[in-house]
């Protein structure tokens, strides 16, 4: 987790002409987790922290044409990798800070968000930002392509009990920022915690 927006920037900066080439697998993933999200045509979802963009096409699909798709993501070249890899058509790309969110209260259905967790300076503040602009009775999923345990192994690390994305840290955190956790996988191939927004 960062505080420092430079850092983040800095460390995505340096890794996005390549991302998609590091993780070539993970669409299929993307996919099955945006097909959680129970999307229907003509809703409106945001994918927070979009990075290159993988969540868009699916996302797409699901809303259709009549849907609004939106990506943000606070580094420039994230989303020009993104439109590189033919997804700028998919959804509005904003590059923004999903902490301050240029959009009306109430103006989604849902958020997409994979792997942002980690990189949020003040989880709870945050969350509640994505809870500010999601109607009530709106979702989110939290995702990622692998789950905690391997993810902590590919990144040289352990796990630790105060890790947000456990269960019993995540439930509370997400309690207090509006949402409602319905459901929660950690898998090998997957983590995905889904919540509503409540009012």
């Amino acid at each position: 987790m960062s505080d420092d927006h430079t850092h983040v920037q800095e460390f995505f900066t340096a890794r996005a002409a390549r991302w998609d080439a590091r993780f070539p697998d993970d669409g299929p993933a993307y996919a099955a987790a945006v097909a959680e999200l129970g999307l229907g045509a003509g809703d409106r979802v945001l994918d927070a922290g979009c990075g290159t963009g993988r969540a868009l096409t699916p996302l797409r699909a699901a809303v259709g044409p009549s849907g609004v798709v939106l990506g943000a993501d606070l580094t420039a070249a994230m989303l020009e990798a993104a439109v590189r890899a033919g997804r700028g058509g998919d959804g509005q790309l904003l590059l923004t800070d999903v902490a301050v969110l240029p959009l009306r209260t109430e103006s989604l259905d849902a958020v997409f968000a994979a792997g942002l967790v980690a990189h949020l300076p003040n989880p709870t503040e945050n969350l509640r930002e994505l809870a500010r602009v999601v109607r009530p009775g709106g979702t989110l999923a939290l995702f990622h392509p692998i789950g905690r345990a391997a993810l902590a192994a590919r990144q040289g690390r352990r796990i630790t009990p105060e890790d947000l994305r456990a269960e019993a840290n995540l439930g509370p955190l997400l309690a207090g920022a509006g949402w409602r956790m319905t459901s929660y996988a950690d898998e090998a191939a997957r983590f995905l915690a889904l919540a509503v927004r409540v009012d």
